[in-house]
């Protein structure tokens, strides 16, 4: 890792920070998973988790926790899901 020197970054227009590969790589992070993002004392923590906390519905939340889940489903089980999505999504569309 970086041997604690800090790592600047610059927050684009949209409030995103890139989190360098090495401190997603020493945090376990990767492609599709959740992180809970926080703030306690002017300090903004994000944190690597596996289960969003109970009576968290919020909409973003709750498609972190639709991503994770679709992440680690067969194949088969993806496909019918997505079969599913485009029909519901169809009746709505001619609703």
């Amino acid at each position: 890792m970086n041997s604690g020197k800090p790592i600047y970054k610059l927050v684009d227009g949209k409030g995103r920070v890139l989190i360098p590969k090495e401190l997603r790589t020493a945090a376990g992070m990767d492609y599709g998973d959740i992180v809970r993002l926080g703030i306690e004392g002017g300090r903004v923590s994000v944190r690597k988790v596996d289960v969003i906390e109970v009576g968290d519905q919020s909409p973003e939340a709750v498609e972190a926790y639709v991503r994770a889940a679709f992440k680690t489903m067969p194949d088969n089980t993806r496909l019918g899901l997505i079969a599913e999505l485009t029909g519901l999504m169809r009746q709505k569309k001619e609703g």
